[in-house]
């Protein structure tokens, strides 16, 4: 039996004052309360967040305040669960060592770190090399994340880049492997991704404008005044960005300049750093590729010619206009292929079908002339038997090799990495994830459902409960899931909602439209004019879990964060009853008024996602239809719990701040609606691991409290 939500005296909520402004749009106007939330100054803010207006951090603080007395009888819960969680951490990780040339290179923890150590050995095993200690680099730092890391060809250096303040503006370094001193040249302001040429001294990297946006390619070469470093791409359209890439074989470069539903991709010979960029391909109006590279051969995974789940497609590296394109792979409706991975012998396609993952090897016959033609009697799938699971591919960084790297994990199993044979077709368990606290898959259950949706598609649920959980409707449900730029939400393991399954607690995923769980038209179908079937689709999950009777109404703790925030938001407006609380971690939920706005970092790249309200009335009303903070209303709401980050780029935040002061205008039930602003991160939240756990603990605790399981 559950009991409810304990009630000891709190302090009055913090109550925003009202400044309304107004401004109109398409013959409406719009009236905006709590406007003055955003600091005039935003962008100064996340390069220096001492500079936020005291008036507004006074609220933000008062929010903490409030949030931390309304949670204080779960502070001995809240690190109950941080103990459990740290406990099921293996205190000195590690990743599995990835061979290069003479080396091994691979990520590790040491017992008492909050961050990773890069390192190396020599192949096959020996001494270790510390290349870069994140403890000693994080020391004396709130916040600390390490972007982009390359070593060199030659392996005498390695480029990294850190963001010390949560705003997602990097800098670059370079540091001497023999020596282990840092050059002096040093990048600012830059995304943290960056690819060297092959000469060892010339490397690539995304610079920002203004408003956080990496719209610049420059060449930088070591020893040479920054200021120096020449521009070698600028994407003149605002609602574009670039990101960097290099092909395995290692003979090309690439810049890929793209939105959410269009790219194109230009190459520059790695061997000849100074060279200009070829087009691969020219942008189309929703035309998607990518691009790696075999011997003569580009192979392209592309949507072209009505290919909706991709097909691969070969084409002469020096002559790769689309006229020249032939195709290898043909398209298979309702088989997407996710990604792809060319080596010497072998092509690797990751693959979904059916709601489930799989990894298809195809090896490439013929001469080097021949490259690109593919023996399709030989391919072959990896297997996989659960009803629900995980699996990701590694291409590491050798491309004259038989071995293939992946990941596989379901909700009950911890993470396996094998290398893969594939030409014999044999497998190698590399590692499995240790629980060091304990772990029994046996003792926990995992299930695919599908949910019928309003207008008759279904919808996949993963489910994963203790054994011995009661299956009559009492138990509580907790609910995630996210529906955007078609990211799909793996089935995999995770061992902080352990500590909510163990409490009594179903965990269901809700894989809904906006991601491309069921193909490339389960994205299109949550998108743009059909957003809406996103929020239905939650909706329909958690009614039909209600059916089947694993719960009950108001007996849901929803969680999104970022665009899935987006979802806690509308689906609190649509259908408050369903839920006991809504967690909502960095929510998109002022989202006409960000649209509204092409100041903003990410707001004309957004445009093909949810539309360019500016622009189009129809876009402005689809909008302002579901726009989480647009449609609050007068009425009871569930337990809402907002967590923002001060620096946050993506999601800024006033967003949550404005969101929660609505809220507590005009909701009419006397449940928690609290607000939690860390103000010394981003959109990441906390950057150590052991940080982030006490993120987690408290949204757990948060759905502990309000299901009136014991708190402590």
């Amino acid at each position: 039996m559950h009991r409810p939500v304990s009630r000891p005296p709190l302090p009055v909520p913090p109550i925003a004052a009202r400044r309304p402004i107004t401004a109109t749009h398409h013959g409406v106007t719009l009236v905006d309360d709590y406007a003055w939330l955003r600091a005039e100054n935003w962008q100064d803010v996340m390069r220096e967040p001492e500079l936020l207006d005291a008036g507004i951090r006074a609220h933000l603080e008062a929010e903490n305040a409030y949030t931390d007395a309304a949670l204080a009888s779960t502070a001995a819960l809240q690190e109950t669960l941080y103990a459990e969680m740290k406990g099921r951490l293996k205190p000195d990780e590690y990743s599995v060592p990835a061979p290069d040339g003479p080396f091994d290179y691979y990520m590790n923890y040491v017992a008492s770190g909050q961050y990773p150590r890069c390192c190396r050995r020599p192949r096959g095993g020996g001494d270790e090399e510390v290349l870069l200690d994140g403890n000693a680099e994080a020391a004396g730092k709130p916040y600390w994340d390490l972007g982009g890391k390359e070593h060199s060809p030659d392996h005498r250096l390695l480029a990294y880049a850190i963001d010390d303040k949560g705003s997602e503006m990097y800098t670059i370094r370079f540091r001497d492997l023999a020596t282990g001193e840092d050059l002096p040249d040093v990048i600012p302001d830059t995304r943290g991704d960056m690819q060297w040429a092959n000469d060892s001294q010339t490397i690539y990297y995304i610079r920002l404008d203004d408003n956080h946006r990496p719209l610049f390619v420059y060449r930088h070469r070591l020893g040479t005044p920054v200021s120096e470093d020449v521009l070698v791409y600028e994407e003149k359209d605002t609602g574009f960005y670039v990101a960097l890439d290099k092909t395995l074989s290692g003979q090309y470069l690439m810049v890929d300049a793209h939105d959410h539903e269009t790219n194109e991709v230009y190459l520059i010979d790695a061997d000849a750093p100074a060279g200009a960029l070829r087009l691969v391909a020219p942008r189309e109006r929703g035309h998607e590729y990518h691009v790696d590279h075999h011997k003569t051969h580009l192979l392209i995974m592309t949507n072209s010619g009505g290919a909706e789940d991709f097909r691969v497609v070969a084409a002469p590296a020096d002559h790769p206009e689309r006229a020249n394109w032939r195709e290898i792979v043909p398209h298979k409706a309702g088989r997407l292929i996710i990604d792809m991975q060319t080596f010497a012998g072998h092509l690797v396609r990751l693959e979904r079908e059916d709601s489930l993952p799989r990894l298809v090897v195809t090896p490439i016959s013929g001469a080097e002339s021949d490259a690109g033609i593919l023996d399709v009697a030989g391919e072959h799938q990896i297997a996989f038997d659960e009803e629900a699971y995980g699996l990701g591919m590694s291409s590491g960084y050798e491309f004259d090799t038989t071995t293939l790297r992946f990941t596989y994990s379901s909700m009950t199993t911890p993470a396996e990495t094998y290398d893969y044979e594939m030409a014999a077709r044999t497998r190698v368990l590399m590692k499995r994830q240790e629980i060091p606290s304990g772990h029994n898959p046996a003792d926990y259950v995992t299930r695919r459902l599908f949910a019928p949706a309003p207008d008759g598609e279904t919808v996949p649920v993963s489910l994963l409960y203790r054994k011995g959980t009661p299956l009559d409707g009492s138990a509580p449900l907790f609910l995630y899931g996210y529906g955007a730029y078609g990211i799909s939400i793996p089935a995999s393991f995770s061992t902080s909602r352990l500590s909510l399954v163990d409490r009594g607690f179903i965990f269901a995923i809700a894989h809904i439209r906006g991601g491309k769980d069921k193909g490339y038209h389960w994205y299109k179908d949550g998108k743009h004019k059909t957003k809406r079937n996103t929020f239905t689709d939650f909706i329909a999950a958690g009614e039909y879990l209600v059916a089947e009777g694993l719960t009950q109404h108001g007996r849901i703790v929803a969680n999104g964060g970022s665009a899935g925030g987006m979802l806690m938001g509308a689906v609190a407006n649509m259908a408050p009853d369903l839920f006991l609380g809504i967690i909502a971690d960095v929510p998109f939920v002022d989202v006409l008024n960000t649209m509204l706005d092409k100041d903003l970092p990410l707001t004309p790249p957004e445009w093909p996602e949810w539309g360019n309200p500016i622009e189009s009335a129809e876009d402005f009303a689809i909008i302002r239809s579901y726009s989480p903070y647009d449609n609050v209303e007068a009425k009871p709401y569930p337990h809402i719990f907002a967590y923002g980050g001060l620096t946050d780029p993506r999601v800024t935040y006033w967003e949550p701040a404005k969101w929660i002061a609505r809220l507590r205008q005009l909701n009419t039930s006397d449940n928690l609606v609290l607000l939690k602003t860390n103000m010394e991160a981003g959109h990441g939240g906390a950057s150590g691991r052991y940080e982030r756990l006490r993120e987690t603990a408290l949204d757990y605790a948060f759905a502990l409290k309000v299901a009136g399981i014991a708190e402590g």
